[in-house]
């Protein structure tokens, strides 16, 4: 791991040829340090693809016929894997076919690639359980309480409308099973590797020590900026917030802030698909808010020991 290599080579002093062996050794690392996580990426995949084509369909109608429960069942179905839930969150509430409550459920639980990388990187159960029950909690509480305030202005009214084709889903419909888990396999594989190279790179010219000094001088402000970041669509966000916490760059708390304003695609199904933008900057301040509050009491309340 990076902290292995920052303690044997210390950070570069410049005066040597970035070419030389522990260059190098570092590059090396970082190869060896993905392929070590590939096959456990695909198996996780494989599995998560073949559940997802199974449940996509009954999901849909859990969702829909979900109510005023609709919070706890959007913060349980949004814990899981990928952002497939939250993308087809934002479409039925475009329709109004779920409340506000419920879609803001389902992107804060979201947990798109965090579980995955955390399982491959061999995150205690404990780590990872936290984790997800933290944001399944938090989305859960965070739901109910906006449904209720919607209500007592008379506002969040849902209609009847059934969607048996949400949008975003990332081709997945036409994919097999086995194509999709190759695919993200492969692509959350190359962003691993990108995110752990350049973390390796600047743990080697810059050095670890300097760097938890300056991200330590900075809690709430790396929290905000994290929250933030969080709210740019795709799972690139996650695997990157997700890397730095495991390998000890950023704390878990910071992590939460992002990975509670990021859905994955739903935001961007959700601002492609709902024209009310009025609603659109309203959902993404919340998503921020919630992301820097949420996250940082995470790191106030110890959690994040759990996950180093």
């Amino acid at each position: 791991m990076m902290k292995m290599l920052a303690h044997a080579h210390g950070a570069h002093t410049g005066t040597e040829s970035i070419f030389d062996g522990c260059l190098w050794d570092v590059i090396l690392d970082t190869l060896l340090e993905t392929l070590f996580i590939v096959p456990f990426l695909f198996l996780a995949y494989l599995i998560m693809e073949f559940i997802e084509h199974k449940a996509s369909e009954r999901t849909l109608s859990l969702l829909t016929k979900s109510g005023k429960a609709g919070p706890a069942v959007g913060s349980l179905l949004g814990a899981a894997p990928q952002c497939a839930f939250s993308a087809i969150a934002a479409n039925l509430y475009t329709g109004r076919v779920i409340t506000v409550g419920t879609l803001i459920a389902v992107f804060l639980s979201t947990s798109d690639e965090m579980l995955l990388i955390m399982i491959s990187e061999g995150v205690s159960a404990a780590g990872i359980f936290i984790s997800l029950g933290y944001k399944m909690l938090v989305g859960c509480a965070v739901g109910f309480a906006l449904d209720f305030v919607m209500r007592l202005f008379g506002k969040g009214q849902i209609s009847k409308e059934t969607i048996t084709h949400p949008e975003g889903c990332d081709h997945r419909c036409e994919r097999g099973i086995l194509r999709s888990a190759v695919h993200h396999t492969l692509t959350v594989s190359a962003l691993i590797l990108a995110v752990t190279g350049a973390v390796n790179l600047l743990v080697f010219f810059v050095g670890s020590d300097a760097i938890g000094s300056l991200i330590s001088s900075i809690p709430v402000l790396s929290h905000l900026l994290s929250a933030l970041i969080g709210l740019i669509p795709g799972c690139a966000t996650s695997v990157a917030l997700t890397t730095l916490c495991t390998d000890g760059i950023i704390s878990g708390g910071v992590m939460m802030s992002g990975l509670f304003s990021g859905a994955g695609v739903g935001l961007l199904v959700l601002l492609r698909m709902n024209n009310r933008w009025r609603d659109n900057l309203a959902v993404m301040g919340l998503l921020a808010l919630s992301g820097f509050v949420f996250g940082l009491l995470f790191d106030l309340t110890g959690l994040s020991a759990f996950i180093a």
